[in-house]
């Protein structure tokens, strides 16, 4: 067999492996372009669905007909393809999880498809949770939080839908009344931003336990950088929340929670692992382990003093049969006394 032939045969699984990534991609994209479209269709529902939390906030401060505006052209238009587009990830998921299974799963042995399939099933579980938990408590105290700066509700909003000044708006003498009209795209970003940030994060016990039962992630190493863990968290809710302390404090808590949740999977991942490598008769403990076990063990024996006395009771050292027996080893670790024994010889 001449090097060309060698060469043409390694490339074929290379090529045949491209050949069915793009079928996958290509099935996964028309997956995402469908649900993009669906949720397009429906973007007005969803957009009254998502903006919620701030319409029953600004009710909540007395004003009873809340008004969302747009101040270009094209920014509702465009507002409606974010949905969409977010919208039609989501619907898509399944298909593109489906999708990936069928590119991974030709690879995997029999046990690792078993490993790797609740996880599949997982993700979109935790994401969903996240997302609901954003709505319907995360985005609802922040948006009390911002409003709540307002002296007066937002009226402004009714006045501009009605034309009408609401007869509960109070005349003012002097000074500028501060209150909310707000825009559809901003206020949009900050649920969207919320609702995706939360959905990743409760993603964390799936990543670790994956990673943990790849061998790449183990429950002690977790624990041991847990305060490097509570700073990143930290991080990371300063800087996908809005900059209240309300929210920040929410999400570092829920993912700190998760994080804790994840070292108990990843050290229950582990025992199991450990239990069937036993029953296999495949577990064999680690060299280096086993001997600092054994060094450290030595060296608590160890005693920082010279004479064995110094690991006795202290009612053992006043033993005076003790005393002479030590008595005669110095005498015979004295080089003076051995010449002396030598000249009566």
């Amino acid at each position: 067999m001449t090097t060309e032939d060698e060469v043409e045969q390694s490339s074929a699984p290379l090529i045949e492996h491209l050949s069915e990534l793009r079928t996958r991609l290509i099935y996964s994209a028309i997956a995402f372009v469908i649900g993009m479209v669906i949720c397009f269709a429906f973007g007005g529902m969803i957009l009254d669905f998502l903006l919620i939390p701030i319409e029953n906030t600004m009710r909540s401060l007395g004003n009873p007909n809340p008004v969302m505006q747009y101040t270009a052209p094209q920014e509702y238009f465009f507002t409606l393809i974010r949905i969409s587009m977010v919208g039609g990830l989501a619907v898509s998921f399944p298909v593109i999880a489906y999708q990936l299974w069928r590119f991974v799963a030709p690879g995997l042995y029999r046990n690792e498809k078993g490993a790797f399939l609740p996880f599949l099933i997982a993700s979109p579980v935790m994401f969903l949770l996240g997302a609901s938990f954003a709505q319907y408590v995360v985005i609802p105290l922040a948006m009390t939080f911002f409003l709540g700066f307002a002296d007066l509700p937002s009226f402004v909003s009714a006045i501009l839908a009605t034309g009408e000044v609401p007869a509960a708006l109070p005349e003012s003498e002097e000074g500028i009344k501060i209150v909310f009209n707000g825009k559809v795209n901003e206020s949009l970003d900050i649920t969207l931003k919320m609702i995706v940030a939360f959905g990743l994060c409760f993603q964390l016990p799936v990543l670790l336990t994956l990673m943990g039962m790849a061998g790449l992630a183990s429950a002690a190493g977790l624990r041991s950088v847990r305060k490097w863990a509570v700073v990143g968290i930290l991080t990371v809710a300063a800087l996908v929340t809005p900059p209240d302390v309300t929210t920040q404090v929410i999400l570092f808590t829920v993912v700190y929670g998760l994080y804790e949740i994840s070292i108990f999977l990843v050290a229950r991942v582990e025992k199991k692992r450990e239990a069937k490598l036993r029953a296999e008769g495949l577990w064999f403990e680690d060299d280096e382990e086993e001997n600092a076990e054994e060094n450290a063990e030595e060296n608590a024996e160890e005693t920082p003093g010279d004479g064995a006395t110094d690991d006795l009771h202290p009612d053992e050292m006043d033993d005076p049969l003790l005393k002479e027996s030590e008595s005669w080893e110095d005498d015979e670790d004295d080089p003076g006394m051995t010449d002396k024994s030598d000249g009566r010889d």
